[in-house]
């Protein structure tokens, strides 16, 4: 306790503490809440356990064989890590919806939610990323091991600035939050969930799905491996930026499914249920990675598209009347 010249402002200073000590939560949502973290927590207790059967494979000797068999069980892992990434999007979608029907929302419940949502959308996806680059690097045993260095090095940074920047986006948004729920209709930038769902979408594409359409030892199936293991680092920077810049993305739950909405609404769901069913990994990649980019998109074809078609018609508009307003008699002839 810091030391007080008087006791008048000792006991100013103890009223005030005692005044902002927290008397009650609400239960249901918290524990939502929670879960929500475990989930996170998990997600990187499977991401661990996927690059660790291969390194006992490797510190025991074992063969070829062996080896290739330990790689084949590290795949369900990154994928259920994924999963569990999923699971905790679910939760977190509940627990603030959970909490405004229920007319409970308080700042602990926004605070826990953001410390949740950084060990489950900032912490967890970037180590995922990580630990699926290093299982990478060990089937490159001629790597020189300066080049192995540099990449790990990039890796690192990469999922470093990809957790920096949740961290920033989650603390801008407690502060610039509103707890109506008409304000809820859309984010300044890229929600954590989504960057996440990039990633862990992309990762559970590769672990479960990438067998299913090229074989394991053809030419395909490595270019297609090594495309999605490689671009990860850059979408995750990618994917920084847009958590931390302002463009606006929309609230999905909130703006074109909860309420009545148009009948093209409607078609657009069933058909992304539709390609759930058909192929829930390319689903995840399809919905996540449209998302994201979808936001950019829009906002580069209005502010630099469109801003610099409307100038062009403005200049040629403006040549247009000037030669209209223009008479030989004006020129003297």
């Amino acid at each position: 306790m810091p030391r007080f010249r008087t006791q008048a402002t000792k006991d100013k200073f103890l009223n005030r503490m005692r005044k902002q000590r927290l008397k009650s939560i609400t239960v249901l949502p918290s524990l939502v809440t929670i879960l929500n973290g475990v989930c996170g927590f998990t997600a990187i207790v499977f991401a661990s356990k996927g690059i660790s059967a291969v390194d006992v494979a490797s510190v025991s000797g074992a063969g070829p064989e062996g080896l290739r068999m330990s790689s084949a069980e590290s795949f369900p892992y990154f994928a259920m890590s994924g999963y569990m990434i999923l699971m905790a999007m679910i939760a977190d979608m509940l627990d603030g919806r959970l909490a405004r029907i229920s007319k409970s929302t308080s700042s602990f419940g926004g605070q826990l939610d953001s410390l949740c949502d950084i060990i489950s959308f900032g912490v967890a996806p970037a180590f995922l990323m990580v630990k699926l680059l290093e299982y990478e690097l060990l089937g490159f045993s001629e790597m020189s091991v300066m080049l192995e260095h540099f990449l790990r090095r990039f890796f690192f940074i990469a999922a470093a600035a990809y957790v920096s920047c949740s961290a920033i986006r989650l603390a801008r948004f407690n502060v610039e939050n509103e707890e109506d729920e008409s304000s809820h209709m859309s984010f300044i930038g890229l929600p954590t969930p989504a960057a996440a769902g990039v990633i862990i979408s992309l990762v559970i594409f590769h672990a479960e799905a990438l067998t299913q359409i090229a074989d394991k030892n053809s030419s395909a199936y490595l270019i297609i491996a090594n495309l999605i293991c490689y671009s990860l680092p850059f979408l995750a920077i990618g994917l920084s930026i847009l958590m931390v810049g302002r463009i606006r993305y929309p609230h999905v739950l909130n703006q074109y499914i909860r309420g009545k909405k148009p009948f093209a609404h409607f078609i657009r769901v069933l058909v992304f249920l539709a390609l759930i069913i058909w192929s829930r990994q390319a689903a995840l990649v399809i919905i996540f990675c449209g998302f994201a980019a979808s936001g950019f998109l829009k906002w580069f074809y209005y502010k630099v598209i469109k801003k610099h078609l409307v100038s062009n018609y403005l200049r040629g508009k403006g040549r247009v009347s000037r030669t209209a307003g223009f008479h030989p008699a004006d020129s003297g002839q």
